[in-house]
């Protein structure tokens, strides 16, 4: 980001997106987790009890259940995401170049819109394939993969099945996209100002983090409503206020944070990851053209 406003030179909107399931090759097992806990209810649902549950049963390949399915979300969602987002940011520009926090909250926010509706069918195969090995064996859905979900979703439920959970995503990717890439460039931005080097891993690294922090906490509640939605195939919830109210109602307010542990575990580490690999994708490649 900084390194091509400093060259001038663009850099492919797929960037973001390449990064982003770079990244995921990482994280997927933390995603895993957080999935587990959030559809879980009853006892023996706290960290431990789930990790030692899918270790037993499933071994270490039971963590990366539904990596295809996270792998196609990143490549849709994400790199619409940081395609709209790096757009909006050049047409918001002040006269001497720099971007105003408010400009990088919005363009995150529509960002995170735009991409949440196109990531939306693979994020659905991916809570489902997630949480498939959590189920009974008769409930369980036993995707192939990513492609033989999304067929088998259209083929049994409908096309519409492609677009269920759609409003808390849309919701979840505004939210995450403006507390994450927005965060970022307005971290970044006063890390440097204190006297950081905008072009050290150092820097990348600790907005990064701090980044993190924030998408995770405004996150999670949404997060918890959208894989609550998305793993029903059934119309438990009638909207994503409604599963909001239904699971503060039934479980208490703390249940909308269930999964922060392993959220930020993931998305700390996922934020990072993104945000390194994409300065660096971005360096590379202006070396390469300079």
């Amino acid at each position: 980001m900084t390194v091509v406003q400093k060259k001038k030179i663009e850099t492919p909107f797929y960037f973001g997106g390449a990064a982003s399931c770079c990244a995921v090759v990482f994280t997927h097992p933390m995603d895993l987790l957080k999935v587990r806990l959030q559809t879980a209810r009853g006892n023996n649902t706290g960290f431990v009890n789930v990790v030692s549950s899918i270790a037993k049963t499933q071994g270490v390949q039971g963590f990366y259940k539904g990596l295809s399915a996270s792998l196609l979300r990143q490549a849709s969602y994400s790199t619409v995401r940081f395609a709209v987002y790096e757009q909006l940011i050049k047409r918001m520009k002040r006269a001497d170049g720099s971007v105003s926090n408010l400009a990088s909250i919005v363009s995150g926010m529509i960002g995170g819109a735009i991409g949440g509706i196109c990531g939306n069918p693979a994020d659905v195969a991916n809570v489902r394939m997630q949480n498939d090995g959590s189920l009974p064996i008769e409930k369980r859905r036993n995707y192939k993969g990513v492609i033989d979900a999304l067929i088998r979703m259209v083929r049994e439920e409908g096309p519409r099945s492609m677009l269920t959970g759609v409003g808390p995503n849309v919701t979840r990717g505004i939210l995450v996209t403006a507390s994450q890439i927005g965060t970022y460039d307005i971290f970044k931005k006063y890390l440097v100002i204190y006297g950081m080097d905008p072009d050290k891993v150092s820097t990348h690294f600790s907005s990064s983090a701090l980044a993190a922090l924030v998408a995770t906490t405004v996150c999670n509640p949404v997060d918890v409503a959208k894989t609550r939605i998305m793993n029903s195939s059934a119309k438990i919830y009638a909207n994503l206020g409604d599963a909001l109210v239904t699971i503060v109602r039934t479980e208490g307010p703390m249940a909308l944070f269930k999964g922060w542990t392993p959220s930020f575990i993931r998305l700390g580490p996922q934020t990072i990851l993104v945000f390194v690999f994409l300065e660096q994708f971005k360096s590379l490649y202006i070396k390469y053209k300079s």
